[in-house]
Protein backbone atom coordinates (compact mmCIF):
# COMPACT_ATOMS: atom_id res chain seq x y z
CA UNK A 1 0.00 0.00 0.00
CA UNK A 2 1.28 3.46 -0.87
CA UNK A 3 2.14 5.68 2.08
CA UNK A 4 0.38 8.60 0.38
CA UNK A 5 -1.98 9.17 -2.55
CA UNK A 6 -0.13 12.37 -3.48
CA UNK A 7 2.57 11.99 -6.13
CA UNK A 8 4.60 14.83 -4.62
CA UNK A 9 4.88 12.86 -1.35
CA UNK A 10 6.11 9.66 -3.01
CA UNK A 11 9.49 8.54 -4.31
CA UNK A 12 9.98 7.50 -7.93
CA UNK A 13 10.24 3.90 -6.72
CA UNK A 14 6.86 4.23 -5.00
CA UNK A 15 5.34 5.42 -8.27
CA UNK A 16 7.01 2.65 -10.28
CA UNK A 17 5.53 0.08 -7.89
CA UNK A 18 2.08 1.66 -8.24
CA UNK A 19 2.34 1.48 -12.03
CA UNK A 20 2.86 -2.27 -11.85
CA UNK A 21 -0.86 -2.66 -11.11
CA UNK A 22 -2.59 0.68 -11.76
CA UNK A 23 -2.31 3.37 -14.43
CA UNK A 24 -4.74 6.08 -13.28
CA UNK A 25 -3.97 9.55 -11.95
CA UNK A 26 -6.30 12.31 -10.79
CA UNK A 27 -5.30 15.86 -11.75
CA UNK A 28 -6.93 18.42 -9.41
CA UNK A 29 -7.28 21.82 -11.05
CA UNK A 30 -8.66 24.91 -9.32
CA UNK A 31 -8.00 28.62 -9.27
CA UNK A 32 -6.60 31.45 -7.20
CA UNK A 33 -9.34 34.05 -7.43
CA UNK A 34 -11.47 36.17 -5.15
CA UNK A 35 -14.40 34.47 -3.43
CA UNK A 36 -15.92 37.40 -1.61
CA UNK A 37 -15.05 38.76 1.83
CA UNK A 38 -15.54 35.53 3.77
CA UNK A 39 -13.76 32.82 1.74
CA UNK A 40 -10.11 32.48 0.66
CA UNK A 41 -8.76 32.97 -2.84
CA UNK A 42 -8.03 29.25 -3.07
CA UNK A 43 -11.61 27.97 -2.62
CA UNK A 44 -11.71 26.12 -5.95
CA UNK A 45 -8.34 24.46 -5.47
CA UNK A 46 -9.10 23.46 -1.89
CA UNK A 47 -12.34 21.88 -3.15
CA UNK A 48 -10.49 19.89 -5.81
CA UNK A 49 -7.81 18.80 -3.31
CA UNK A 50 -10.40 17.63 -0.77
CA UNK A 51 -12.46 15.58 -3.22
CA UNK A 52 -9.44 14.16 -5.05
CA UNK A 53 -7.63 13.16 -1.88
CA UNK A 54 -10.57 11.42 -0.21
CA UNK A 55 -11.65 9.66 -3.42
CA UNK A 56 -8.11 8.51 -4.15
CA UNK A 57 -7.69 7.04 -0.68
CA UNK A 58 -10.90 5.04 -1.09
CA UNK A 59 -10.16 3.98 -4.67
CA UNK A 60 -6.47 3.21 -4.22
CA UNK A 61 -5.23 5.61 -6.91
CA UNK A 62 -2.81 8.53 -6.94
CA UNK A 63 -3.25 12.28 -7.29
CA UNK A 64 -0.94 14.69 -9.10
CA UNK A 65 0.05 17.94 -7.32
CA UNK A 66 -2.82 20.44 -7.64
CA UNK A 67 -2.80 23.22 -10.20
CA UNK A 68 -3.57 26.39 -8.21
CA UNK A 69 -4.23 28.64 -11.22
CA UNK A 70 -7.17 28.55 -13.60
CA UNK A 71 -9.17 30.55 -16.12
CA UNK A 72 -10.04 33.59 -13.97
CA UNK A 73 -9.72 36.79 -16.02
CA UNK A 74 -13.22 37.92 -15.01
CA UNK A 75 -11.98 38.24 -11.38
CA UNK A 76 -8.88 40.31 -12.09
CA UNK A 77 -10.52 43.45 -10.71
CA UNK A 78 -9.89 42.06 -7.21
CA UNK A 79 -6.45 42.01 -5.56
CA UNK A 80 -4.82 38.60 -5.22
CA UNK A 81 -6.51 36.98 -8.21
CA UNK A 82 -4.06 35.17 -10.51
CA UNK A 83 -5.29 33.94 -13.88
CA UNK A 84 -3.88 31.82 -16.66
CA UNK A 85 -4.86 32.50 -20.23
CA UNK A 86 -7.07 29.69 -21.52
CA UNK A 87 -4.38 28.50 -23.92
CA UNK A 88 -1.78 28.48 -21.15
CA UNK A 89 -4.00 26.40 -18.87
CA UNK A 90 -4.62 23.90 -21.67
CA UNK A 91 -0.89 23.76 -22.47
CA UNK A 92 0.11 23.15 -18.84
CA UNK A 93 -2.41 20.33 -18.45
CA UNK A 94 -1.26 18.74 -21.72
CA UNK A 95 2.37 18.85 -20.56
CA UNK A 96 1.46 17.19 -17.25
CA UNK A 97 -0.40 14.38 -19.00
CA UNK A 98 2.29 13.95 -21.66
CA UNK A 99 5.07 13.39 -19.15
CA UNK A 100 3.04 11.17 -16.84
CA UNK A 101 2.06 9.05 -19.86
CA UNK A 102 5.72 8.78 -20.85
CA UNK A 103 6.36 6.61 -17.79
CA UNK A 104 3.25 4.47 -17.81
CA UNK A 105 0.17 6.40 -16.75
CA UNK A 106 -2.70 5.81 -19.17
CA UNK A 107 -5.91 7.05 -17.49
CA UNK A 108 -6.38 10.61 -16.34
CA UNK A 109 -9.24 12.31 -14.52
CA UNK A 110 -9.18 16.09 -14.70
CA UNK A 111 -10.92 17.09 -11.47
CA UNK A 112 -12.01 20.69 -11.87
CA UNK A 113 -12.74 22.54 -8.64
CA UNK A 114 -13.52 25.80 -10.44
CA UNK A 115 -17.18 25.00 -11.07
CA UNK A 116 -17.87 25.17 -14.78
CA UNK A 117 -15.38 27.91 -15.58
CA UNK A 118 -12.27 25.83 -16.37
CA UNK A 119 -14.23 23.38 -18.48
CA UNK A 120 -13.56 24.99 -21.87
CA UNK A 121 -9.72 24.93 -21.73
CA UNK A 122 -9.73 21.52 -20.03
CA UNK A 123 -11.96 20.11 -22.77
CA UNK A 124 -9.63 21.54 -25.42
CA UNK A 125 -6.63 20.00 -23.64
CA UNK A 126 -8.32 16.62 -23.37
CA UNK A 127 -9.38 16.51 -27.01
CA UNK A 128 -5.93 17.58 -28.22
CA UNK A 129 -4.31 14.87 -26.12
CA UNK A 130 -6.66 12.17 -27.39
CA UNK A 131 -6.08 13.14 -31.01
CA UNK A 132 -2.39 14.00 -31.08
CA UNK A 133 -0.70 12.23 -28.17
CA UNK A 134 -0.06 8.52 -27.37
CA UNK A 135 -2.98 6.62 -28.89
CA UNK A 136 -4.00 4.58 -25.85
CA UNK A 137 -4.49 7.20 -23.14
CA UNK A 138 -7.94 7.86 -21.69
CA UNK A 139 -9.20 11.13 -20.25
CA UNK A 140 -12.25 12.05 -18.20
CA UNK A 141 -13.33 15.45 -16.92
CA UNK A 142 -15.05 15.74 -13.52
CA UNK A 143 -16.61 18.87 -12.02
CA UNK A 144 -18.85 19.57 -8.99
CA UNK A 145 -21.65 20.33 -11.46
CA UNK A 146 -21.42 16.69 -12.61
CA UNK A 147 -20.33 14.99 -9.39
CA UNK A 148 -22.85 16.47 -6.97
CA UNK A 149 -26.26 14.82 -7.20
CA UNK A 150 -27.78 15.97 -3.91
CA UNK A 151 -27.37 19.77 -4.01
CA UNK A 152 -31.12 20.41 -3.97
CA UNK A 153 -31.40 18.44 -0.73
CA UNK A 154 -28.76 20.56 1.03
CA UNK A 155 -28.67 24.14 -0.16
CA UNK A 156 -31.23 26.77 0.78
CA UNK A 157 -30.21 29.50 -1.65
CA UNK A 158 -29.19 29.89 -5.28
CA UNK A 159 -25.68 28.64 -5.97
CA UNK A 160 -23.34 30.67 -8.13
CA UNK A 161 -20.06 32.29 -7.02
CA UNK A 162 -18.77 32.46 -3.41
CA UNK A 163 -21.97 30.73 -2.44
CA UNK A 164 -23.47 28.52 0.21
CA UNK A 165 -22.17 25.10 -0.87
CA UNK A 166 -18.62 25.97 -1.86
CA UNK A 167 -18.17 28.16 1.20
CA UNK A 168 -19.52 25.33 3.38
CA UNK A 169 -17.16 22.91 1.67
CA UNK A 170 -14.04 24.88 2.59
CA UNK A 171 -15.43 25.61 6.05
CA UNK A 172 -15.80 21.86 6.67
CA UNK A 173 -12.39 20.82 5.34
CA UNK A 174 -10.35 23.93 6.20
CA UNK A 175 -12.27 25.72 8.97
CA UNK A 176 -9.51 28.22 9.75
CA UNK A 177 -9.85 29.79 6.28
CA UNK A 178 -13.43 31.07 6.56
CA UNK A 179 -14.44 34.40 8.16
CA UNK A 180 -17.98 33.66 9.46
CA UNK A 181 -18.63 37.29 10.42
CA UNK A 182 -18.19 38.34 6.80
CA UNK A 183 -20.50 35.83 5.09
CA UNK A 184 -22.54 37.76 2.47
CA UNK A 185 -26.28 37.74 3.10
CA UNK A 186 -27.39 39.32 -0.16
CA UNK A 187 -27.29 38.01 -3.73
CA UNK A 188 -26.68 39.87 -6.98
CA UNK A 189 -29.89 40.03 -9.02
CA UNK A 190 -28.47 38.17 -11.99
CA UNK A 191 -31.84 37.62 -13.64
CA UNK A 192 -32.39 41.37 -13.78
CA UNK A 193 -28.90 42.06 -15.08
CA UNK A 194 -28.88 39.24 -17.62
CA UNK A 195 -32.45 38.21 -18.45
CA UNK A 196 -32.50 34.90 -20.37
CA UNK A 197 -28.69 35.01 -20.48
CA UNK A 198 -27.46 33.39 -17.27
CA UNK A 199 -28.19 30.54 -14.86
CA UNK A 200 -28.61 32.24 -11.46
CA UNK A 201 -28.47 28.83 -9.75
CA UNK A 202 -25.79 26.56 -11.22
CA UNK A 203 -27.29 23.55 -9.46
CA UNK A 204 -30.87 24.48 -10.34
CA UNK A 205 -32.92 24.02 -13.47
CA UNK A 206 -31.56 25.90 -16.50
CA UNK A 207 -34.82 27.78 -17.10
CA UNK A 208 -35.09 30.00 -20.14
CA UNK A 209 -31.60 30.80 -21.34
CA UNK A 210 -31.30 32.05 -24.92
CA UNK A 211 -27.57 32.82 -24.85
CA UNK A 212 -24.83 33.42 -22.31
CA UNK A 213 -23.51 36.96 -22.00
CA UNK A 214 -19.82 37.16 -21.19
CA UNK A 215 -18.41 39.93 -19.02
CA UNK A 216 -15.06 41.50 -18.24
CA UNK A 217 -13.40 41.96 -14.86
CA UNK A 218 -14.35 45.64 -14.98
CA UNK A 219 -18.05 44.83 -15.43
CA UNK A 220 -17.80 42.20 -12.71
CA UNK A 221 -16.42 44.70 -10.21
CA UNK A 222 -19.32 47.06 -11.00
CA UNK A 223 -22.25 44.70 -10.51
CA UNK A 224 -20.66 42.61 -7.73
CA UNK A 225 -18.38 45.03 -5.82
CA UNK A 226 -17.91 42.65 -2.87
CA UNK A 227 -17.02 39.76 -5.19
CA UNK A 228 -19.75 37.31 -4.22
CA UNK A 229 -22.84 36.59 -6.30
CA UNK A 230 -24.85 34.55 -3.83
CA UNK A 231 -26.24 34.65 -0.32
CA UNK A 232 -23.78 32.54 1.67
CA UNK A 233 -25.16 33.39 5.12
CA UNK A 234 -26.58 29.88 5.53
CA UNK A 235 -23.24 28.19 4.95
CA UNK A 236 -22.12 25.72 7.58
CA UNK A 237 -19.57 22.92 7.99
CA UNK A 238 -22.43 20.48 8.62
CA UNK A 239 -23.98 21.09 5.20
CA UNK A 240 -20.69 20.35 3.53
CA UNK A 241 -20.41 16.82 4.87
CA UNK A 242 -23.30 15.58 2.74
CA UNK A 243 -22.14 17.63 -0.25
CA UNK A 244 -18.54 16.41 0.01
CA UNK A 245 -19.35 12.78 0.73
CA UNK A 246 -21.79 12.65 -2.19
CA UNK A 247 -19.15 13.91 -4.64
CA UNK A 248 -16.48 11.58 -3.27
CA UNK A 249 -18.78 8.54 -3.49
CA UNK A 250 -19.76 9.36 -7.05
CA UNK A 251 -16.13 9.87 -8.08
CA UNK A 252 -15.10 6.58 -6.47
CA UNK A 253 -17.86 4.79 -8.40
CA UNK A 254 -16.66 6.40 -11.62
CA UNK A 255 -13.04 5.41 -10.93
CA UNK A 256 -14.17 1.81 -10.47
CA UNK A 257 -15.62 1.80 -13.99
CA UNK A 258 -12.96 3.97 -15.62
CA UNK A 259 -10.15 1.79 -14.25
CA UNK A 260 -11.41 -1.09 -16.38
CA UNK A 261 -12.63 0.72 -19.45
CA UNK A 262 -10.87 -0.19 -22.68
CA UNK A 263 -10.87 2.10 -25.69
CA UNK A 264 -12.58 0.47 -28.68
CA UNK A 265 -9.59 1.45 -30.81
CA UNK A 266 -6.88 0.36 -28.35
CA UNK A 267 -3.83 -0.72 -30.40
CA UNK A 268 -2.33 -4.16 -29.99
CA UNK A 269 1.21 -2.75 -30.21
CA UNK A 270 2.95 0.53 -29.59
CA UNK A 271 2.32 2.18 -26.27
CA UNK A 272 -0.17 -0.57 -25.44
CA UNK A 273 -2.78 -0.53 -22.71
CA UNK A 274 -2.02 -2.24 -19.45
CA UNK A 275 -4.65 -4.55 -18.04
CA UNK A 276 -4.92 -5.09 -14.31
CA UNK A 277 -3.93 -8.63 -13.42
CA UNK A 278 -6.73 -9.45 -11.03
CA UNK A 279 -10.31 -10.62 -11.22
CA UNK A 280 -11.99 -7.92 -9.22
CA UNK A 281 -11.32 -4.38 -8.11
CA UNK A 282 -12.35 -3.66 -4.55
CA UNK A 283 -13.03 0.00 -3.78
CA UNK A 284 -14.26 0.81 -0.32
CA UNK A 285 -17.11 -1.63 0.31
CA UNK A 286 -17.94 -2.07 -3.38
CA UNK A 287 -16.74 -4.98 -5.50
CA UNK A 288 -16.54 -4.24 -9.20
CA UNK A 289 -16.21 -7.07 -11.76
CA UNK A 290 -13.13 -6.99 -13.96
CA UNK A 291 -15.17 -6.82 -17.13
CA UNK A 292 -18.28 -4.79 -16.34
CA UNK A 293 -21.08 -4.90 -18.87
Amino acid sequence: MLRSVWLNELTWEDVAEYLESRDLAILPIGSTEQHGPAAPLGVDTYAAIAVAGDAARQAGVVVAPPLWFGDSPHHLGFPGTISLRSGTLAAVVKDVVHFLARNGFRRFIFLNGHKGTNLAPLTVAGRDLLEYEPPDIQIALADPLFLCTNASEIKETGEHHACELETSHVWHKYPHLIKPDKLPCEAVDLERLFPSAIRPDLFGRPGKMTAEVLWSSRERKCFAPAGSFSDASRSSPEKSRKYHENMVANLVDFIAWFSWRERPDAPATGWGMKRLECDVLVIGLKTVPASPS
